[in-house]
């Protein structure tokens, strides 16, 4: 898969460097769900990654640059519902790498993915409350925002709020 500026490979065991390099960076992982120090712990995300693919509970790829083919980021789909034509999606960049509209670039190909291929309805991302730059970034690809789930989870000692926001396949061909 394939734009003007980047490219997307499907993510695999010998992309655990890439990965660690943005899951074990606080400055990304402060909204993550996730954080790995090391290399070693980095293998419970590529376990994960794996047995999203084996359940067909959803996929992730990375993000590369054509120009020099190194890595940006990645994003996928999880929570695969084929009877609820849903998933959720999630999408992560290196710091170095954010504000320069990949997301915008990349999105519309995961969207078709989504839409067209797997046969969805729905595509949802869930943003802790606090995390505006992601919020901002949804919005500009044409997610609604849903709603709240107030004080829902527990975050390094403390309650967070998340957002809820998607787009619908009929959104997204009027688009």
């Amino acid at each position: 898969m394939k734009t003007k500026n980047y490219y997307l490979k499907e993510i695999v065991p010998s992309d655990i460097t890439n990965i660690h390099k943005g899951l074990s960076n606080p400055e990304l992982t402060k909204y993550y769900d996730v954080h790995y120090a090391t290399l070693e712990e980095t293998k419970i995300q590529m376990d994960w990654y794996r047995s999203l693919k084996e359940e067909g509970t959803g996929i992730w790829w990375g993000i590369f640059g054509t120009d020099d083919d190194l890595f940006r980021g990645a994003a996928g789909f999880s929570g695969l519902e084929a009877n609820h034509k849903k998933a959720e999606i999630g999408m992560w960049l290196l710091p170095e790498y954010w504000g320069r509209g990949i997301l915008k670039e990349v999105m519309p190909i995961l969207f078709a993915l989504g839409f067209e291929e797997l046969d969805l309805n729905r595509i949802e991302g869930y943003v802790v409350s606090d995390n505006r730059k992601c919020k901002s970034a949804l919005e500009k690809i044409d997610f609604t925002y849903e709603g709240t789930m107030r004080e829902c989870e527990y975050k390094d000692g403390r309650l967070i709020s998340i957002d809820i926001y998607a787009i619908l396949k009929r959104d997204w061909i009027k688009s």
